[in-house]
């Protein structure tokens, strides 16, 4: 079933204003940059959860941050010229007393899962001021990740779909315009759905490539009589980008709304659909495992909070996340776990 309400349009690219963040930092670093630079230690601890194979926990610092939650989770499965075990995290800024109204926005950490080292990245919006560019924190939920080929899609709720190259990645002098961060990733364009007709949220993504044609899974978090849909949007497999039709919009080919309360990610392994589902801040989460409808609920599998989902097919894992402070997990686990 698709839906003719549900859909986003392509913004225009920040070139000019990415160039002027060259003339400002120099040239980009990419991934390759922050990897030679990773200043922060995980380390492999025992994780909560039926389900789970094996799974890290940050450092002390960020297990603990009131300000920054985790959210989104990709990896580097589907990105040529990378040659290392690679996770892409997502988390957003809750607003702390003193801040006076100043959000700091949404950053991701690049993580080596062979070393556990990893590094916080700055999400930031360029703004052309005159002859001058500045930053601007992007302020999303940051609830799901995709990175395939160069861009690294980011789930915007209401907003849509935010997209960043990975290429555009900068080294800069930390300061207070980038809250201390040495590294900044520039917002290179948007999939906007604010003209969106049925106001799809955007809470979590992922990639499926169990089919010819890769897929963007999106869908919402939803509670009560809150709407729990999913969608797939098809990628085109040379650009990365969504498929867009004649009038320069794109619409999911698949939309249902069958999906369940508290979904908080969702992939997609050989066409059956896998889904993290919390039970809030005391109880462990659930997988959700079958098809829109007819899913079957496997109780207590992953730690409390669970978050966005994503697959590695090369090593047949499933890995996600979870939130709360104290208790912040990343783990993997086995999809014929489910079966």
């Amino acid at each position: 079933m698709t839906a003719t309400g549900v859909h986003l349009r392509r913004t225009g690219e920040n070139a000019d204003e990415i160039a002027a963040l060259v003339r400002r930092f120099g040239e980009p670093v990419g991934v390759a940059g922050v990897l030679r630079d990773l200043n922060r230690s995980a380390r492999r601890v025992p994780v909560p959860g039926l389900a789970v194979e094996w799974g890290f926990r940050w450092n002390d610092e960020d297990v603990a941050s009131e300000r920054w939650w985790p959210q989104g989770i990709t990896n580097s499965a589907h990105v040529p010229g990378v040659d290392r075990r690679l996770l892409v995290t997502s988390w957003y800024a809750k607003d702390l007393p003193g801040d006076r109204g100043a959000n700091h926005g949404s950053r991701i950490s690049v993580v080596d899962v062979e070393t556990l080292r990893y590094r916080h990245v700055l999400l930031a919006t360029p703004v052309l001021d005159g002859d001058a560019v500045r930053l601007r924190p992007l302020t999303v939920h940051a609830g799901g990740l995709v990175w395939a080929g160069p861009y690294l899609h980011v789930a915007g709720t209401r907003r849509g779909l935010v997209t960043c190259r990975m290429d555009d990645l900068l080294q800069v002098e930390p300061s207070e315009e980038t809250f201390g961060h040495r590294y900044v990733l520039p917002v290179r364009f948007a999939y906007d759905a604010t003209d969106d007709d049925e106001q799809m949220r955007y809470s979590f993504l992922s990639l499926d490539r169990s089919t010819e044609v890769p897929h963007l899974v999106a869908g919402e978090y939803g509670r009560g009589e809150m709407t729990t849909r999913i969608v797939r949007y098809p990628l085109d497999p040379a650009t990365y980008h969504l498929h867009a039709e004649q009038d320069g919009v794109s619409r999911p080919v698949t939309f249902d709304e069958r999906g369940v309360g508290h979904m908080q990610g969702a992939t997609i392994v050989d066409g059956r659909y896998h889904v993290t589902t919390s039970r809030g801040r005391w109880r462990l989460g659930a997988m959700q495992v079958g098809a829109p409808g007819a899913f079957r609920t496997f109780r207590q599998a992953l730690p409390v909070g669970p978050e966005d989902l994503c697959y590695r097919a090369d090593e047949d894992l499933l890995w996600s996340l979870s939130e709360y402070p104290g208790r912040r997990y990343v783990f993997c686990l086995r999809p014929g776990s489910f079966d």
